[in-house]
């Protein structure tokens, strides 16, 4: 949410590294639409606050809906002025039941339309950690016993990861540490995965991201290649992770790896030299710290 009160303290070099958004845009935004509303320092430096921050988070969010920047940016300038104050802003909880209703329903506009409002109204981490999550898990539940059907549990998976796409679009740009992201031969559910990329990205990270089904060898060339600061592997079965043991073993010691997932247990953690993710993925996205 935005903090206007907050004290501007962010040199342009610090906003565009946490925001993987060169100085040059951050920039071409102040001047063009007044998205930034910085300070100067005693030194006659410009100083960026979390409000500033927030405003630049809400038009990454906007553009990766569709929105050009000028669109993008009067959404979020009328935000802050309270254009929406007619509306109810709703809390984390107000609306995963609509989007379940809409999902089962095999409508699209509608649940597109949930989460549009979730995204206006509330910040992204917020949405994906307290509605989209819990809303992948219960899925999932409900396809184990029965009470989702294939085909919904199909249409739910892909409207979602059609929406996450959008915000993962670029995530590969920027001057950050690199991570490289994927899933163990086997693991055909990425979903968390890539939230966990997005977070990560809206922390400065560039992402490399490999998917469902990754072939070891071939996750091992990649990290050969691309030397990246941190590799997370991601799996919802152990038994997805135990027959590469010895593969992770060696890739751990070409690069920092961390293992994440209910398949991802202490006991392989420990064996193959990996630091184990037990929290949910935007958490552990938001406390991963950069490489130093």
């Amino acid at each position: 949410m935005d903090t206007p009160d907050s004290p501007p303290v962010l040199r342009i070099g610090e906003l565009s590294r946490r925001l993987g958004v060169s100085d040059h845009v951050l920039r071409a935004w102040e001047s063009r639409y007044g998205l930034l509303q910085p300070v100067r320092s005693a030194g006659g430096f410009r100083l960026y606050s979390e409000a500033d921050e927030s405003r630049v988070r809400r038009m990454q969010a906007h553009l990766a809906h569709g929105l050009s920047a000028a669109e993008a940016a009067r959404a979020v300038l009328g935000e802050d002025s309270g254009a929406d104050h007619g509306r109810a802003a709703p809390t984390a909880g107000a609306l995963p039941d609509d989007l379940r209703q809409a999902l089962d329903a095999f409508d699209e506009p509608a649940a597109q339309a949930v989460l549009d409002r979730l995204v206006s109204d509330l910040s992204l981490t917020t949405v994906l950690r307290d509605v989209v999550l819990p809303y992948l898990t219960e899925l999932g539940e409900r396809w184990e016993s029965g009470t989702a059907s294939v085909a919904q549990e199909h249409f739910a998976s892909n409207v979602i990861r059609g929406r996450l796409a959008g915000l993962a679009r670029g995530w590969g740009n920027g001057h950050g540490p690199r991570a490289v992201l994927a899933c163990p031969p086997g693991e055909l559910h990425d979903l968390a995965l890539m939230i966990f990329g997005i977070v990560l990205n809206r922390n400065g990270w560039r992402i490399d991201y490999l998917g469902m089904n990754t072939p070891v060898e071939e996750l091992t060339r990649t990290v050969d290649a691309r030397r990246p600061d941190l590799v997370v592997l991601a799996a919802t079965l152990p038994e997805n992770l135990e027959p590469h043991a010895t593969q992770l073993t060696a890739l751990a010691r070409r690069a920092p790896l961390a293992l994440a997932g209910a398949g991802a247990t202490p006991q392989i953690a420990s064996a193959v030299g990996a630091r184990l993710l037990t929290s949910d993925p935007v958490t552990e996205a938001e406390n991963i710290q950069w490489p130093q």
